[in-house]
């Protein structure tokens, strides 16, 4: 937790469609322009975890530290408001996704001292990810094949359908059910 004088005191981990440049990065503009946000740089995974696409090229780091990559996203901070406000879309009282902590270092982390160990030490910090719900992310491991991907990219996004756009006769957990019941491209 960071204390700003704008309250954004909840430090938040996006690896998604919230980064920059991708579809939901709008909410935390909207955050950002009300002073509910602030970002804080490019960061990535101290551990290694899976991110993996789901039905709609949903993207979701899974809780599963020791596999796949170091993951490669964005941190903010946010106020109790703005927190709120990235719970709901996120689906959190929903069981889409869950924020938990996780160990973030810079991004752009070179090896300053010569000592990689020590300088992890002094610029790691404790945030929160939105993490695939844990009724569902061994099966959507297990429907990505067991591969993770180290950043969501234009390259993955390809393909994402809106909320808005996605057929509205299903729950989104019900269109996770299918997704991990199908067979692998």
């Amino acid at each position: 937790m960071v204390v700003e004088k704008n309250n954004c005191t909840s430090l938040i981990f996006t690896y998604g469609t919230l980064k920059r440049g991708f579809s939901n990065h709008v909410l935390l503009q909207d955050l950002m322009r009300t002073g509910d946000a602030v970002f804080k740089g490019a960061y990535r995974t101290v551990e290694k975890y899976p991110l993996v696409c789901g039905p709609y090229r949903v993207p979701f780091l899974l809780n599963m530290p020791g596999s796949a990559h170091q993951v490669t996203g964005e941190l903010y901070a946010v106020s109790s408001r703005g927190l709120a406000r990235v719970d709901e879309l996120e689906g959190t009282s929903s069981g889409h996704y869950e924020r938990l902590p996780i160990q973030l270092m810079p991004a752009g982390n070179g090896n300053e001292s010569g000592n990689k160990e020590n300088d992890e030490e002094l610029l790691t910090c404790t945030a929160e990810a939105y993490y695939a719900h844990k009724s569902y992310e061994k099966e959507m491991w297990k429907r990505n094949g067991r591969k993770g991907l180290w950043m969501y990219s234009e390259k993955e996004a390809k393909g994402y359908v809106k909320r808005n756009d996605r057929p509205q006769n299903l729950s989104f957990l019900d269109h996770i059910r299918i997704f991990i019941s199908s067979p692998s491209d």
